[in-house]
């Protein structure tokens, strides 16, 4: 609650600024533009969090990365959709380290499990061959 009040009155300020600099119609396409594009990731995202979890599987991401991706990811968008130059500057970092996440996991070689056993270690397979001779 403390962190809200300091956090909502820079976003005025700050939005205040941007507007004397770039103008009301500046402003307001500003706000639209941010807005349209939050809500557009917004709707992609279940896409890209399921190329995440794809990317988990193959072994290009851990689970970590791959939650501190979905996450920037969510959260970026949503601070996109919220009018004000503070949370979009915010909203494009966390969505630059989404990015960033998600390029890492494409350059990342994938990985292979060789030390997965299928079955069980007590079990010796054995096959019998029985010979028929006929006298």
């Amino acid at each position: 609650m403390f962190l809200a009040i300091p956090f909502f009155l820079l976003e005025l300020y700050l939005s205040l600024k941007m507007g004397e600099s770039i103008g009301f119609f500046g402003s307001v396409l500003w706000i639209v533009i941010s807005a349209m594009l939050g809500m557009g990731m917004l709707k992609n995202s279940p896409m890209t969090i399921m190329g995440n979890m794809q990317a988990v599987q193959r072994g290009k991401l851990d689970v970590r990365k791959f939650q501190d991706a979905s996450m920037s990811y969510f959260v970026g968008s949503i601070l996109l959709i919220i009018p004000g130059v503070l949370s979009d500057f915010l909203g494009l970092f966390a969505l630059a380290y989404a990015t960033y996440l998600q390029f890492i996991a494409k350059i990342t070689p994938e990985q292979t499990n060789f030390n997965q056993t299928k079955g069980d270690n007590d079990v010796i397979d054995v096959e019998i061959i029985e010979e028929h001779t006929h006298r």
